[in-house]
């Protein structure tokens, strides 16, 4: 596989891991639209455990199929597709050649107690023999900076990351702020997200994932920092750029959640806050398979688009 020059800088700042992750990193920076521009577009499809089939999939019923989710990150050009399990288990033989894939190793469910609300939790359900069987480029994770749990967690992805490195394959780490005493404005807060991306690096994961920031502080010496060293945060690019900024400086791959379904406007002013704040891309699931096929093709390669400028 021939890099680009943006590739390599970025495979370059991973200066400990083995021929194998890095091929694997390389192979979803190369893949696609976005093949070679150091930015990437990733489509998640795991909302089925998070929220239920209903919820997820009845406003666009073709996506009850696990097939269609792949179909869509390959003809939309994404940079790689990531499912739970069995998601990708249903459709590899016929589509994973074609999309580097991403094996989502632990997932909740909205059904559990409201006190795994104030402490919230993911079964691990996978592991990494399973992302090699597959012929995965890379394991995913999700930790929970803010809950009890996430100590738990921590420990988990710390040793399926080990192992995973050791079997060549990339980690993207979902850093999802949520719980203890965050307030549900902390849970975005500018601070705080840039706080859990920076976990995130210091964990050693490959990739992170997080919302978009608000300019909301919730911690109080977090704000006396923020305001006496003036660190810009009123735009959404300026928070983004702290993001990137803690994550080693811009050393460590960091893409944006879509979040909620939201309409297509606000979708790509948020990729232009990302690409103007130095992040490299978007991981959005909802806001494009529970479009139209037509529609969610469209609005892939509008994002595209944008960051490729």
């Amino acid at each position: 596989m021939k890099l680009t020059p943006a590739v390599e800088k970025i495979l370059a700042n991973y200066e400990s891991d083995n021929k194998l992750t890095l091929n694997n990193l390389a192979k979803m920076l190369m893949h696609g639209k976005l093949g070679g521009t150091g930015k990437m577009v990733i489509l998640p499809v795991d909302q089925g455990f998070e929220h239920g089939p209903a919820r997820s999939f009845a406003i666009n019923p073709e996506a009850y199929d696990p097939h269609y989710h792949y179909k869509l990150g390959i003809d939309s050009g994404c940079s790689a597709y990531a499912a739970p399990l069995g998601a990708l288990e249903a459709g590899v033989k016929t589509y994973g050649k074609d999309i580097p894939l991403i094996l989502k190793m632990n997932h909740s469910n909205s059904l559990a107690s409201s006190a795994e609300k104030k402490n919230p939790d993911q079964a691990v359900i996978a592991t990494v023999e399973d992302a090699v069987r597959l012929g995965c480029a890379a394991i995913g994770f999700t930790i929970y900076p803010g809950s009890d749990a996430c100590y738990a967690q921590m420990e988990e992805f710390a040793a399926l990351s080990r192992e995973a490195k050791l079997a060549g394959l990339a980690t993207v780490l979902w850093v999802y702020t949520r719980g203890g005493d965050l307030t549900k404005d902390g849970e975005t807060a500018l601070d705080i997200i840039s706080y859990g991306a920076h976990m995130g690096c210091l964990m050693g994961a490959h990739i992170i994932k997080v919302k978009l920031p608000s300019d909301h502080l919730e911690l109080g010496e977090a704000k006396k920092v923020y305001e006496s060293q003036n660190i810009a945060r009123a735009s959404l690019s300026e928070r983004v750029a702290d993001v990137v900024k803690s994550c080693f400086n811009g050393r460590r791959i960091v893409v944006f959640s879509g979040g909620a379904a939201k309409d297509t406007a606000a979708v790509l002013d948020e990729a232009r806050a990302i690409q103007a704040g130095g992040g490299n891309g978007s991981i959005m699931g909802r806001n494009a398979f529970q479009r139209p096929r037509g529609e969610a093709l469209k609005l892939l390669s509008d994002m595209m688009d944008i960051y490729k400028a």
